[in-house]
């Protein structure tokens, strides 16, 4: 266990330290944070690969105070240092891939471009490698009896974790806090791309049970139908019905109350912050008019738990570095509460 007679918990985070200023090794810590500097596929703007970079500086700002988990932070809360090989390859690939998307946006045809058919192929390789690397990164970590959260990087980034933590934790579910439903196959030709991170997991991690989808506000037709042929594996709460209810009369907490109840017992959170409202990410990959306020969705993790509920596992995602620090700064905000209610879990 980490000493902590010596520091003091109401003064300013210190940069020799590490996440939210805590003193705590990787060894001492119960919970660590894996960043994924990783945006190849992001089919908007960018910036999200150094996300997590900005969310650590940012989290030096974050009272350690929370009313839901008062010294939550005491059992110990570590972020290792992003991958500056994965973050070079992630930059790399990403221009490969601003390379294919403008030709296709320009109506040309892949087929006929052995280069771009060629750069299809690398991004889609280094994907697969990404993914392998997130899997033996957590996997490790899981073994080790950490509690496990990442940080990316885009949507695209935990499939790998999904897959690691079906392993040792067995069967669950999914809440995805998300815009969009992210259920597209091959995305642009991507196959794992940040709008197919859920098609994936569904197909790819036979643990994962249920995936329930909340605040989505831009989809496809064919996400739709998938949703509708899911037999109910995928249930969505749409943007649009959310606030149609509140309008109403409806309370967030019976909205909640319906959420939670198509959950099993063991839960992980996927939390794109494009599901919040896009005053509070403006420079996320793809933000979207609509969606959710921070208090809303610390209420629904909370009653999650109340519920009786296990947090086993998250990630945090889309959190982009863009020209200011709001972004990092509301980002390291939404990771302090997931990391509280994980080692409260």
């Amino acid at each position: 266990m980490a000493d902590l007679s010596k520091f003091d918990p109401n003064s300013p985070g210190l940069l020799s330290n590490n996440i939210f200023g805590l003193p705590f090794s990787e060894e001492e810590a119960r919970l660590v944070l894996v960043p994924v500097p990783w945006e190849v596929t992001v089919s908007y703007t960018h910036g999200t690969a150094r996300g997590p970079e900005h969310i650590f500086k940012a989290s030096l700002q974050v009272d350690l105070y929370d009313a839901d988990v008062k010294d939550g932070w005491k059992q110990g809360f570590y972020m290792r240092e992003s991958d500056r090989q994965l973050l070079l390859r992630s930059d790399y690939l990403r221009k490969e891939a601003e390379l294919y998307l403008k030709f296709l946006s320009e109506g040309g045809d892949v087929s006929d471009n052995e280069f771009l058919r060629r750069s299809l192929e690398d991004v889609n390789k280094g994907t697969e490698k990404m993914n392998e690397w997130v899997y033996a990164q957590t996997s490790a970590l899981l073994q080790q009896g950490k509690l496990v959260g990442l940080v990316g990087g885009d949507h695209s980034t935990p499939l790998g974790y999904f897959k690691a933590i079906g392993e040792h934790k067995g069967d669950y579910g999914i809440l995805q806090i998300d815009a969009h439903c992210d259920l597209r196959n091959s995305y642009e030709g991507f196959k794992y791309s940040h709008a197919s991170i859920m098609y994936n997991a569904l197909n790819e991690v036979p643990q994962l049970t249920k995936l329930v989808q909340v605040g989505v506000r831009d989809y496809c037709e064919e996400e739709l139908e998938y949703i509708r042929n899911s037999n109910g594996r995928v249930e969505t709460f749409f943007d649009q019905q959310i606030k149609e209810r509140q309008f109403e009369g409806e309370t967030w907490k019976s909205i909640c109350d319906d959420i939670i109840e198509k959950l099993p017992e063991q839960v992980y959170i996927s939390f794109d912050i494009d599901g919040l409202d896009p005053k509070l990410c403006p420079h996320t990959g793809t933000p979207v008019a609509g969606g959710l306020e921070g208090p809303q969705v610390f209420y629904l993790f909370r009653r999650v738990l109340e519920s009786g509920r296990r947090l086993i596992g998250f990630d945090l995602n889309e959190v982009s570095a863009g020209h200011d620090e709001w972004d990092a700064n509301v980002g390291a905000r939404m990771l302090f509460k997931l990391c509280n209610l994980m080692v409260k879990s």
